[in-house]
Parts: structure tokens; C-alpha cells; sequence
């Protein structure tokens, strides 16, 4: 028998540490047994059940934010707290970076940051902010349960009940991922909500998961992230749509998918009740989605393409039209949409055929990246949804033809049977300002040299892209033998871009002789003919009467 060395005997120093804390904070309550704080007392709350070198979760979300914990977050003594250490999914705000701006925060891990990308590089490169690591979704809710377990979790609600019972309603996203690391580590969670009221409609988070409720008086902030108008669809994205539908979708018979944001994959929404109902592809494609609940999709649901939607969250003004669609979205006993980005997250990753998204630069290997000279934007969830899970094992007739054409898999695993997930990058040649978007080197070399990381920030490595869309045609990049073959098709779609003048002529015809690349004439898509006359609406106010009035878009996209 091993001899038991001493060792350590003091085993609830976390609970010991979370009694103190909740201790010091509970001198901010209304009432002994309360948990409601005046929304006058929230800083010198924060003070009370924050230290210095914590690792805060600030609900920063792709939509809603905990924006007055934030801004009280910002306003305390930098002096009594500082360099906390910021794990949150989303630096959305003006005060996300605020707080490292007054030097309450030192480092941040988070996943997606466009909204501030480029205030985060600048105080990168001024030394204010130092990041951890970007990470997928995914990733960083993994990191929660390991070694970036919040010490204070700071979320928000629509309202709670005095017993801290919440209802987060149709944006729950992130919040049970972020409370349940917290509190089973002995965390302090402080909640923001509109209202405190007798009766929830439904419990989201149970009360004995939070510790104290500011009730601020009104809503949160929530970002329509996901609303792209149709009327700055061009016929570019329109193109590029058809061929994603009669090249790639009917082709392969894609039923299960997910599309990232962009108006190219708004264009594919609003073409499959009119373009792929012209196909005959009704009930073939299209009709199991993990996607936040696009407006540009209610046209599709109304035509019956759709049979199911699960979302990471929801969309402001969608919440009436989702409570009258239970059939299509993920509706619960009280008749409200219940998002949860974790879960859909895992659904976009495992259980769906396809991804659609797009990037900013992409280099001769098929490497995208959203990392730019001066921006910081992190990925977001496009990592998880864009890439071939080696664990999957259920099988579907689109997976298994995408695995028979992957060209280069039996090399390494020999005359096995295996699918592949279609991983599909839409790029216009050319982005805003006629900047190319094919280039030689990626910007995120330069950004690992300046920010110190270990590797580029690189969004989607090129050997998990399976097709390539741009306005010249499809690269079929699955279907290439070798990484040079995979490098020409990639340049004989990429247009006038000093990557595309590259392609060889004759190299490029024989791709399309071997159907590896596919230009708009070889897929029968007349170019005169593809513009936004096809799309089943070409401007908000048409959504609206898609949905007989049930959709309610913010006041900034209302043109009338």
C-alpha cells in the first residue's frame, strides 16, 4: 500500500470565498431574505462581490447584452477592483471596451467582437487589452466547465419573480451555459431584469442559481443582428444564390443546413419559394434548419419549404410571428420561442448537412479569415458550423455523397465508407471598396506577429471548405486530388483579384471539363436573368406582409 502523504484538508475554500462574498453583497438587498437591489446600489454591489484578477462573465451576446451591468461594471473604483479577466461570448458594447479603457479589465477571452472590431485592435496595439484567445462558441462554453470558470457571472432577463426565478423569453441564448458554470463553482450571479412580477410565464434559470436582481425599469439592449434588408440585394448576391441552390443544394439534395449572416444567404432564402420552386425542389431541400430566426426566411416558411427551425437566439420584432408559427419554431407551454445557443450550436455542428456562410479574405489555399489590418472580429460560431465533424456517425444521402466525392479521404483511411458535411464559403471577388478578397497571405499573420498569439486567427481552415461560390462560378474543392489542384480551382473562381489573373486558361478549362469548377452557363443560369426580380421580397415592408403583420421590424428598417 502507497504510504498517504499530507496533504491538503481544506476542501470548501471556493464555498467559503462565495459565503463572503454573498455576505458583503447582501447589505445592498431591500429587505433581509431579499434578493432585489436598487439599481442605485448596483456599482457598490459589484464592488462588494468582485476581486481584483476575477473572471468575470458579462453577458455580452450576439443580441441581447446585459448593457446595465455593464455600464455599472465600468463605473466602479478601479482602484478597489481591476485586471479582471473577462470570459464573455460577445464584445458588443461601447462599455465592453470601456472597461478595459479605465483599466477595471486587463484580458478578455471571447469569441466574436465585430460590432467594437476595431476599437479592440486599437487597444490591443496600445497595450490596454491583452487576449487570452479568440474561440468558437462552442470552445469557449467548453473552457467554462475547465479552466475559464466564472467567479462572477453577470447576465440579464425580461423579469424574475422574488424568489430570483427567471424568464429570459425567446433570447435565453447564452444565459444557462453561462449561470449553471458560475453557480456550481461556488459563483456569485447577479442578474439584470426589466421587472420583478408574482408569476413567470416560465422559469429559464431557478432561483437558487441567482444571488441577487437589479431591476432596471427596462428592457435590455438586443441587437437585430440577423435582419438584412432585401432591397440592397444585388444581383451579384443573386447569382451567387442561384448557383448555391441548382449547383449545390439540388445537386446533393441538401434537407439539413445552416446559414451564416450575410445578404448572400438572405438571397438563397428569399429565392426558394420563387427560383427553387421553379426546380421542383419543394420538400427535396431546405427544410430543417439551425439558424437564428431570419425575417428573409418567413417567405420560405409561408410556402411551406420549411418544416423546422431550432435557434442559438431570437431576432427582434420575430417574437409574434414565431408564437404563431409552433409547427415551424421550438415553442413552449407558454407560447414563446425558448433560444439556447449552446444546444443549437451542438445541432449546427453534428446534425445538419450543410453551412453557408462568408469572409472577409481567403488565401490560394481555401484559409478564410475574418481578421483584417485593424480589426479584430473574432469568429463566432462559423468554426462550429463550418467544419466536418470527425465524431459524426448517422448517415444521410447528402453527407454520404459529399464523403464519396471527397477525393482525398481514402489516402488516409483507406476504402472505408465515410460522409462529408458540405462547407460552403459565398465570396464576391471584390469586397467594399473594391478591396480583393483572394489574397496571397492573410492578414491574420500579421495579427498573430502584433497580438502575440500561437497561431493566426484564422476563421475556417481551407481543408474543411468543401465549395468555393463566387460570381465566376463554383470550385467543387471537395473533389480535388491534390492541395495544387485544390489551389487552381480556388483561382480560376477568383475574378480579377492578382490570386485569380494567376489561373491558367487551359488548367482552368479542364476543371470545368472534370465538373470541379462550374461557371454560371456550365449550371444552365442565364446571367442576364438572375437579378432581384426573382426574390419573393424585395424590401422589409414586404417580409411584413409576408407574415400577415406579424412581423414587427425595428424602427430602423421601416421604410414607411
Amino acid at each position: 500500500m502507497v504510504s498517504m502523504a499530507a496533504g491538503r484538508t481544506d476542501w470548501t475554500r471556493r464555498r467559503n470565498e462565495f459565503e463572503k462574498r454573498l455576505c458583503e453583497g447582501r447589505q445592498f438587498v431591500g429587505e433581509p431574505g431579499s434578493k432585489i437591489v436598487d439599481p442605485l446600489d448596483c456599482v457598490p454591489l459589484l464592488e462588494a462581490v468582485i476581486r481584483s484578477g476575477d473572471r468575470v462573465a458579462l453577458e455580452g451576446n450576439n443580441q441581447k447584452q446585459a448593457d446595465f451591468l455593464a455600464d455599472c461594471l465600468c463605473n466602479i473604483d478601479a482602484e478597489r477592483v481591476n485586471n479582471l479577466h473577462m470570459v464573455q461570448s460577445v464584445i458588443a458594447l461601447p462599455s465592453h471596451c470601456e472597461i478595459f479603457e479605465r483599466g477595471i479589465a486587463g484580458i478578455a477571452d471571447f469569441s466574436y467582437s465585430s460590432p467594437q472590431s476595431a476599437r479592440v485592435a486599437k487597444m490591443v496595439s496600445e497595450g490596454k487589452m491583452r487576449i487570452g484567445e479568440i474561440h468558437t462558441y462552442l470552445e469557449l462554453f467548453g473552457r467554462y466547465f475547465v479552466d475559464l470558470t466564472p467567479d462572477v457571472a453577470l447576465i440579464t432577463a425580461i423579469s424574475a419573480d422574488r424568489d430570483g426565478n427567471l424568464y429570459t423569453g425567446p433570447n435565453t441564448e447564452d444565459t444557462p451555459t453561462i449561470v449553471e458554470a458560475a453557480k456550481f463553482r461556488q459563483g456569485i450571479v447577479v442578474a439584470q431584469v426589466e421587472k420583478i412580477v408574482d408569476k413567470l410565464p416560465r422559469v429559464d434559470i431557478p432561483g437558487e442559481w441567482v444571488d441577487f436582481l437589479v431591476p432596471v425599469g427596462r428592457p435590455c439592449y438586443t441587437e437585430p443582428l440577423f435582419t438584412r434588408d432585401p432591397a440592397l440585394i444585388t444581383d451579384v448576391h443573386v447569382l451567387m444564390a442561384m448557383m448555391v441552390i441548382k449547383g449545390i443544394y439540388a445537386e446533393y439534395g441538401v434537407k439539413s443546413l445552416n446559414h451564416g449572416i450575410g445578404f448572400g444567404t438572405c438571397a438563397i432564402e428569399l429565392l426558394l419559394p420563387t427560383f427553387a420552386e421553379s426546380l421542383g425542389l419543394k420538400g427535396k431541400i431546405c427544410s430543417h434548419w439551425t439558424v437564428n430566426p431570419h425575417p428573409s426566411l418567413i417567405p420560405a416558411i409561408e410556402c411551406g419549404f420549411i418544416e423546422s427551425i431550432h435557434s442559438f437566439g431570437s431576432e427582434v420584432g420575430m417574437e409574434e410571428y414565431m408564437a404563431n408559427r409552433p409547427d415551424v419554431f421550438f415553442i413552449g407551454p407558454d407560447g414563446t420561442m425558448r433560444s439556447n445557443r449552446a444546444m443549437c450550436q451542438v445541432a449546427g455542428h453534428y446534425a445538419v448537412d450543410a453551412f453557408v456562410g462568408s469572409t472577409l479574405q481567403m488565401d490560394r489555399y481555401g484559409n478564410s479569415s475574418t481578421a483584417v489590418a485593424g480589426r479584430i472580429a473574432g469568429f463566432g460560431g462559423a468554426p462550429n458550423m463550418g467544419c466536418d465533424p470527425p465524431g459524426r456517425r448517422h448517415s444521410s444521402p447528402s453527407w454520404l455523397r459529399a464523403g464519396k466525392e471527397s477525393a482525398m479521404t481514402q489516402d488516409l483511411i483507406g476504402p472505408v465508407p465515410r460522409g462529408r458535411k458540405l462547407v460552403i464559403q459565398m465570396v464576391e471577388t471584390f469586397g467594399a471598396g473594391r478591396v480583393p478578397s483572394f489574397v496571397h497571405r492573410l492578414d491574420a499573420w500579421t495579427l498573430m506577429e502584433e497580438a502575440g498569439f500561437k497561431v493566426p486567427p484564422i476563421m475556417m481552415y481551407g481543408d474543411a471548405i468543401t465549395h468555393l461560390v463566387t460570381e465566376e462560378g463554383i470550385a467543387h474543392l471537395l473533389r480535388c486530388d491534390s492541395l495544387e489542384q485544390r489551389e487552381a480551382a480556388i483561382k480560376a473562381v477568383a475574378g480579377y483579384t492578382d490570386l485569380g489573373r494567376e489561373a491558367d486558361p487551359k488548367e482552368t478549362l479542364e476543371l470545368r471539363r472534370q465538373g470541379i469548377v462550374q461557371t454560371p452557363q456550365d449550371l444552365g443560369i442565364d446571367i442576364g436573368d438572375a437579378n432581384t426580380s426573382h426574390l419573393a421580397a424585395r424590401s422589409i415592408r414586404e417580409l411584413v406582409e409576408w407574415s400577415g403583420g406579424l412581423y414587427r421590424p425595428p424602427d430602423r428598417f421601416r421604410e414607411w
